[in-house]
């Protein structure tokens, strides 16, 4: 019932002074915004201005209205302001998902710059899916993931960043320091020390221990 223009009709019709130098501030014809006016006036069931002389004066609904629109055309001015940051990028929150626990580092280093070129946009980096990453992507829970397994499927898009080598880090004094190279029997003794995730998540069983 109540519009937008309505409220913008009544605010500009009390700084002009007119309906004629409203509708031009609002780029309206006359008969136009009188129409807007005289429909609002038969929903209402009430007159918006007395005329006295060739004068307009604001009834005590036209007030009341009036009160509203000072206070209510500025939220919407910013909220449209909001919506069209949202709309053009440089307003939300970007969803990272993260699957690559050494990763963590790099990826804050390149976000650094991302919040610099768009410090209203944040940033929010999850590390914890009840069914994997993938999934969660799918749902659009996460507009971005971070994984070392990459999965084709169709509406999914794969940019590799970096290659990442597994490094075997031992003690200067360990039997394999030396190594140019480990095998996995070599490690069947050892005590392994990993990211607390299931194994199945590791690479260093799935590429390495297992196969």
């Amino acid at each position: 019932m109540l519009e937008k223009i309505h409220l913008l009709i009544i605010l500009e019709v009390e700084r002009q002074g007119s309906l004629t130098a409203a509708a031009n501030k609002l780029c309206l014809t006359q008969s136009a915004l009188s129409h807007s006016v005289k429909k609002l006036e038969q929903q209402l069931g009430a007159l918006i201005w007395s005329r006295e002389g060739r004068s307009l004066r604001l009834t005590q609904m036209g007030q009341y209205l009036l009160t509203v629109a000072n206070r209510i055309l500025p939220q919407l001015n910013q909220a449209e302001k909001r919506i069209l940051q949202f709309a053009q990028g440089e307003r939300g929150t970007l969803s990272i998902g993260m699957e690559c626990h050494p990763c963590y580092q790099w990826l804050l280093k390149i976000v650094s710059p991302y919040l610099s070129a768009w410090p209203k946009v944040d940033v929010d980096v999850k590390q914890r899916f009840t069914f994997g990453g993938i999934g969660v992507l799918f749902t659009h829970e996460i507009d971005i993931l971070v994984t070392p397994d990459p999965f084709y499927k169709v509406g999914l898009h794969f940019e590799p960043v970096f290659d990442y080598e597994q490094v075997l880090v031992v003690n200067t004094q360990h039997p394999l320091a030396s190594a140019p190279f480990v095998d996995p029997v070599q490690l069947s003794t050892e005590e392994l020390i990993t990211y607390p995730v299931d194994t199945d998540r590791l690479d260093i069983f799935n590429q390495f221990l297992l196969p």
